[in-house]
């Protein structure tokens, strides 16, 4: 069984040594302090190849032997580069791989580096820890962004995020400025946007206390998603579906069945089944090292 290094960037970087599909020896985090958290949007790309850098020196121990190293981020990513990633908008063409790989070598670590997309990396975690790796596995991350990762990778953006959910031109928060767009309305930041009077959780606590407008927008946050899960099963098929991410305490999973069952009517398509996960970011990492391992066996 191959021997990994995970790293995923999203809000935080965290990065893990995988064994036999496991984090071995416990899960890194930087910066430490959360409060800090939110800075990495004013990072400079290359210091936040340079972050990865480091962490991934610190896990390699005593002359450990890494098999593959693979890192996670958001946004459109192909052959090492990201062509765009609205939340991270410093890393927009950025040669991510080319960097890390180069920043290893100075640090006497010469392994290739793989990048994925960060939702993508969680499809492949859940199907590792699940047994599942022979299976179509379909992922929606709800968090400051709206990523949708599937394993087996498949070439393509898919940035499920950005399905176009509504016609009405006044749907205009999504960040990459395209209009009508599920991110645009599900996204942390899109809510900010919207309710400049409200945080995003006091919008969903106001709902539940009867308020009318914060009702409606729950109605219309849940549909979002319903609409955008039922575009998948009418273009890929039935099959399972997870749920997961910072803010996935938002999501009332009676309402989203409730409406994509309203969305999916042909029966050949009605056998699809969700399920809720708390957010756990070893999900992440363990798929940034399945999937490193795996690109590295398509090199040989």
């Amino acid at each position: 069984m191959a021997k990994t290094i995970g790293v995923v960037m999203t809000e935080a970087i965290r990065s893990a040594f995988i064994e036999e599909h496991k984090i071995s020896g416990g899960m890194r985090r930087f910066p430490e302090n959360m409060d800090e958290s939110n800075g990495l949007v004013e990072v400079p790309a290359d210091a936040l190849c340079v972050s990865i850098c480091d962490e991934i020196k610190a896990l390699i121990q005593n002359g450990a032997q890494v098999d593959a190293v693979g890192v996670a981020m958001p946004g459109i990513i192909r052959n090492g580069v990201v062509e765009d990633s609205p939340n991270l908008p410093q890393l927009k063409g950025a040669r991510v791989a080319d960097t890390i790989e180069s920043g290893l070598k100075s640090r006497g670590i010469h392994n290739r580096v793989s990048v994925f997309n960060d939702a993508d990396a969680v499809a492949a975690g859940l199907a590792a820890t699940r047994g599942q790796l022979d299976r179509l596995i379909r992922v929606w991350t709800i968090g400051n962004g709206i990523g949708f990762g599937r394993y087996p990778y498949a070439e393509g953006p898919w940035e499920g995020g950005h399905t176009v959910v509504t016609l009405d031109p006044k749907e205009n928060y999504c960040g990459c400025g395209g209009k009508g767009h599920l991110e645009g309305i599900m996204g942390h930041r899109a809510m900010r946007l919207r309710f400049l009077d409200m945080e995003p959780d006091e919008v969903f606590t106001a709902a539940k206390n009867g308020d009318k407008r914060c009702m409606e927008f729950v109605e219309r946050w849940h549909r979002a998603l319903a609409a955008a899960t039922a575009t998948q099963i009418h273009l890929e098929g039935p099959g399972k579906f997870y749920f997961t991410g910072r803010d996935i305490q938002r999501l009332d999973m009676t309402l989203l069945k409730q409406y994509l069952y309203e969305m999916v009517k042909m029966s050949p398509l009605q056998s699809y089944t969700l399920e809720l996960l708390p957010e756990d970011p070893a999900h992440s990492i363990i798929g940034a090292g399945i999937a490193a391992e795996q690109a590295q066996s398509s090199y040989r």
